[in-house]
């Protein structure tokens, strides 16, 4: 089978997984955003997914996403940066549509300052730190309140809502505990007086575990490998 044909199918596979986890829990299934991963694959690949109708795609590295935005320019589709984001790249990280990686007040100031010299409002999400894992970043939730009033006041940004990345988990079952706790953390924010529509979006769910993750309450999904297959290993240096 061709390499476009295969990723094809895998999306559509994706599809049929992402419908059946939201009539399971009598959701709509176009109330959920599916991100393609697109991080260590080419353009080309992106390429490839956009012809299926694939138009929303996550990328860890701000060079790396702006690298295929160049090249796909001629294609409408929505760029996600997913990864950790370092403050003095802030500039170029609101050349993407949707920030879900944000995870402290400088960084929300610095996003904010360049949006608005540039004259774009991207579209935020607050990363929360549940596992307290040294390899993953993420806004303790003593910080949350602070955050989410920081990003819903500023002039040149949207906060939309919250997004998590939790412990890799051995069976999909074993996320369903860090997925129903981001949804309590939203419902006790939006409890406390933070807007409804400001914490609208939940990104959680990932390929091993984005069915449970929509039977939680997910509005955004993030798949990469069920999508691209596996990942490219990377060049001996």
């Amino acid at each position: 089978m061709p390499p476009e044909a295969a990723l094809a199918a895998r999306l559509t596979a994706v599809h049929r997984r992402l419908e059946a986890a939201a009539h399971r829990v009598h959701r709509d299934p176009q109330s959920i955003r599916l991100v393609a991963v697109s991080k260590t694959f080419s353009a080309a690949s992106v390429r490839d997914a956009a012809a299926t109708g694939q138009l929303a795609f996550g990328e860890n590295r701000v060079q790396e996403g702006l690298d295929k935005i160049s090249q796909l320019v001629d294609l409408a589709l929505e760029w996600h940066l997913i990864g950790h984001l370092q403050s003095n790249k802030a500039k170029k990280a609101v050349a993407f549509g949707w920030i879900q990686s944000v995870d402290r007040l400088e960084l929300v100031a610095k996003l904010d300052a360049a949006a608005a010299d540039l004259g774009v409002r991207p579209r935020v999400l607050i990363q929360i730190d549940l596992a307290h894992e040294a390899t993953k970043s993420g806004a303790r939730l003593e910080t949350v309140r602070a955050l989410v009033d920081a990003a819903g006041s500023a002039r040149a940004l949207d906060l939309c809502g919250l997004m998590l990345i939790p412990p890799a988990p051995e069976q999909s079952e074993d996320s369903r505990p860090w997925f129903r706790q981001l949804r309590d953390v939203r419902d006790e924010l939006v409890a406390g007086g933070v807007p409804v529509d400001r914490l609208a979006e939940l990104s959680m769910g990932m390929s091993d575990d984005f069915e449970i993750a929509i039977e939680e309450g997910a509005t955004i999904v993030r798949v990469g490998s069920a999508i691209f297959g596996a990942r490219p290993t990377p060049p001996a240096p």
